[in-house]
């Protein structure tokens, strides 16, 4: 059995899928961010509602992000102590690739298409795809009129909740809106996206650092 999450939208997002890719349990957050206090409670309620314990679990699949600093820290470290304590592979997934798959399969997109989240500082985290999902470049953060600007077709479709954010840059919004931790596990059983190392996916600096070498006073 594959147990599957993401926390790189302001949800958290679990699944359990069996070993052909059908969803045995998925769940997602009723509250947004808190991700922390919520994944714990969200995984035991998926792996009773698939009817299995922890130790019945054979692979971890994670999104990698890109998103927020503190939520992809969660998942991931989550994930990693799980793959340790349970001795079972961890697999990481762009979490923009989740959202990829899910359109192509579910027919919202029939041609090249974007996919694009919230990054916030108005901005969003981009990928582009090919017909089939592939991702063809990116994943890239930006502000949504410079991306709207570089596109060839104004009217290209996009996935994701970047553009019911900004339907003024991306006026034609299809899909789903956040990752779904099914659909990011059926890419591992499917071997529909490339498989990534389980580390966090950042495309710019945390908004919290540590401070740096106070200067000598003169």
């Amino acid at each position: 059995m594959l147990l599957a999450l993401d926390t790189a939208s302001p949800q958290v997002a679990v699944a359990v899928l069996d070993d052909e890719g059908a969803t045995a349990a998925e769940l997602r957050s009723e509250e947004t961010m808190r991700h922390g206090e919520q994944l714990a409670p969200l995984l035991e309620r998926a792996l009773a509602e698939a009817g299995i314990q922890r130790f019945d679990v054979t692979a971890v699949a994670v999104g990698v992000g890109p998103g927020p600093y503190t939520g992809l820290r969660v998942g991931l470290v989550t994930a990693r102590t799980l793959g340790f304590v349970l001795d079972v592979p961890v697999y990481g997934v762009c979490s923009l690739d989740a959202l990829a798959l899910e359109a192509v399969v579910t027919g919202a997109v029939d041609g090249p298409f974007l996919v694009a989240t919230d990054a916030r500082r108005k901005e969003v985290y981009l990928a582009a795809y090919d017909v089939d999902g592939t991702r063809t470049s990116g994943p890239a953060v930006d502000k949504p009129a410079t991306v709207a600007a570089g596109l060839a077709d104004a009217d290209t479709p996009v996935v994701g909740e970047g553009a019911l954010l900004y339907p003024e840059a991306f006026p034609r919004a299809v899909g789903p809106q956040r990752p779904s931790a099914a659909w990011l596990g059926r890419a591992v059983v499917d071997e529909r996206a490339e498989l990534l190392d389980p580390e966090p996916l950042y495309l710019r600096r945390p908004d919290a650092e540590v401070p740096g070498t106070p200067k000598p006073v003169s």
